[in-house]
């Protein structure tokens, strides 16, 4: 057998090993199969922007954040909503825009065990879909900036690249404006 043969089974076995089988069954039913090959795992982890940023050798504000919030007060909904944020890794969300796209009264940050419940993943691996719950989800214009952005896969230690447009639109987010401005 020639060393390419050998290495293709390896390669294709490998795979799948670094992806969260949960996460592995999203990327199936989005019909994004081929984006399981590309995630990256790293020893150290990617649990923060600039963790991920270092791992894989990119700008900050290539890597997207998937911030988990609590709004309170949306319309035609009871108690607080769990909504999710996309967000480049360089930014910080305005909870007052957060709160204006959703037409809610007030917009908190989540505690871990909403976040998990959510979406079934931990903070520090939240993927942009293939959560648990569905959800609102908003995505900052600035992430379009990008020809790829990288974002958690699951894990604190997995992130894998896609189009910013392509991550939009699998998420389901609308687009808006909801980071902070540096003045």
């Amino acid at each position: 057998m020639s060393t390419s043969e050998t290495s293709a089974p390896a390669a294709t076995e490998a795979a799948p090993s670094v992806v969260l089988p949960r996460f592995a069954e999203a990327l199936q039913a989005l019909g994004l199969g081929e984006v399981t090959a590309r995630v990256r795992k790293f020893p150290e982890a990617t649990r923060t922007a600039e963790e991920a940023a270092a791992a894989v050798g990119c700008e900050l504000n290539a890597i997207v954040k998937s911030l988990i919030f609590a709004a309170h007060g949306m319309p035609g909904t009871e108690g607080p909503v769990p909504v999710l944020v996309l967000l480049d890794g360089a930014s910080r969300a305005d909870l007052d825009q957060v709160r204006d796209a959703l037409g809610a009264t007030k917009v908190t940050r989540a505690k871990a065990d909403l976040v998990r419940e959510t979406t079934g993943y931990a903070i520090g691996g939240v993927p942009p879909f293939g959560h648990r719950t569905r959800t609102p989800v908003l995505a900052d214009r600035r992430l379009l900036a990008h020809a790829e952005v990288w974002a958690a896969a699951g894990t604190p230690h997995t992130v894998f690249p896609m189009a910013p447009a392509d991550l939009v639109r699998h998420a389901g987010a609308t687009l808006v404006d909801v980071r902070e401005s540096s003045e």
